[in-house]
């Protein structure tokens, strides 16, 4: 692994000589933080606990977590630069910013890095990234932390400060607190906090909860061969003994593998089934409004994840502008805003990610748009959004001859009778050079002709 220079953070320069560390106060994580503690008043005394790892094994909540993260980091981050004369901003690349970017550290690509980077923020409501620089104090890697070992410090002054516990794996061989011009700290849903984001499973873990109850019930059922407990009533009173010889006997014929039998019962006895049925209990639905929870919680459209049915018009675009309006755009541009500030770029560059894949139109949408931008669009331009090369002549607006501009029209309406004829000028036209070249030898064609007579 190649050696990594972090400065000032790791150099001993962390605090000037007047400033004791044990002016540093860490920030109160607060409820809903790194665990959470009571999903509503009460839950404790009743035992409801909400347990993020295994809200995180909920269907709804994963699937929600892997299609935001993996849509933003599928998206191209470009450099951009802004142009004073165009007004516009450009692709380019500086070999500041631009290898940082392509490949943020060692071991991961820039895929899994955004990929890592949001799952952090979704999850814990936190995203830390430590900077590494070079002698030149230019940063050269990324590394996304474990966002429990890192915690927030706020010094006397209010200068913050984060301590970063020990992490092989981005090369921090002990416990450091570096300054905040070290950190990137996306954060999102700050409650309690500026400093502590907070997580969408704080909303949706009971719901998350409930449909890991209903999976687990639905679990057993199966596997007990679709049979419900029960009891076994006779008309009289039975003995201890008689009792116990008929539960086993039930248990052992009837029960698990051999769930389905007919059972023979005599002597009066009958069988009724203790637990509530599937369809009383509305089981389907209840899962499906669980997962439906979780959903509004993240922002995103729940036939994206596959609950419920698929809208009926049929426009891929709008469904893609609506998914990315409601859920995508925040996150995506407080990453951008984050890696401006994070790298320094200044006021004329910055960073952008490529949404024109996310956005993408079906084929005949796109052309039809593409020719309806055939005036304020030059024919390169057109072919670039479909991969294509340009071809000469291509770099030119073209317009119908019957467009005028707005001056034109102006000095046309200025006329008393803005639709008349153009009237012949009076005065005779200029000689133009071929005019006055033609003459010229025709004066010396008389001349010549002069001499000879």
């Amino acid at each position: 692994m190649a050696e990594r220079i972090l400065l000032p953070a790791l150099t001993g320069a962390l605090f000037p000589t007047a400033r004791k560390a044990a002016s540093l106060s860490p920030v109160s994580s607060n409820r809903g933080w790194w665990s959470i503690l009571e999903s509503f008043a009460g839950a404790w005394q009743r035992n409801v606990e909400v347990k993020a790892d295994s809200v995180l094994s909920y269907h709804a909540v994963f699937a929600c977590q892997t299609l935001i993260a993996s849509d933003i980091a599928k998206l191209r981050v470009k450099l951009v630069q802004f142009d004073d004369q165009s007004k516009v901003w450009s692709e380019i690349k500086n070999s500041a910013y631009s290898p940082v970017l392509r490949k943020p550290n060692d071991f991961q690509n820039r895929i899994q890095f955004f990929e890592n980077w949001v799952l952090s923020k979704l999850q814990t409501g936190n995203a830390y990234v430590l900077k590494s620089r070079d002698n030149r104090n230019v940063v050269t890697g990324l590394y996304v932390l474990n966002p429990r070992l890192v915690t927030p410090l706020v010094a006397d002054d209010g200068s913050v400060f984060y301590q970063l516990q020990a992490d092989n794996l981005v090369g921090l061989e002990q416990s450091v607190t570096v300054p905040a011009s070290e950190i990137i700290h996306d954060r999102f849903n700050c409650f309690f906090h500026p400093l502590v984001g907070l997580s969408p499973i704080f909303a949706n873990g009971l719901a998350a909860t409930q449909g890991l109850a209903i999976q687990e019930n639905s679990t057993g059922f199966f596997q007990g061969g679709s049979t419900t407990p029960g009891i076994l009533t006779a008309p009289g009173a039975i003995a201890d003994e008689t009792a116990k010889r008929l539960k086993e006997h039930w248990e052992a014929n009837y029960t698990g593998k051999n769930a389905g039998k007919v059972a023979v019962l005599g002597d009066g006895l009958r069988f009724e089934s203790m637990s509530v049925k599937a369809v009383d209990a509305q089981l389907i639905e209840q899962l499906k409004w669980s997962a439906e929870v979780v959903c509004s919680t993240y922002h995103v459209p729940p036939y994206k994840i596959g609950i419920g049915q698929m809208p009926t018009y049929n426009n891929v675009q709008a469904l893609n502008t609506e998914y990315y309006s409601q859920c995508l755009q925040v996150l995506i541009e407080a990453i951008e805003l984050c890696l401006d500030e994070g790298l320094a770029t200044g006021d004329t560059l910055g960073t952008e990610f490529d949404v024109e894949n996310l956005l993408r139109m079906d084929s005949v949408t796109q052309m039809e748009v593409l020719d309806k931008a055939k005036s304020i669009m030059t024919p390169d331009e057109q072919r670039k959004k479909l991969d294509l090369p340009p071809v000469a002549g291509g770099d030119v607006v073209y317009r119908q001859q019957q467009d005028f501009s707005l001056a034109a029209l102006a000095k046309r309406d200025a006329r008393d009778d803005p639709f008349a004829k153009a009237s012949p000028s009076a005065e005779p036209a200029a000689p133009s050079a071929n005019d006055n070249l033609a003459e010229a030898a025709r004066l010396a064609l008389a001349e010549i002709t002069k001499g000879l007579a």
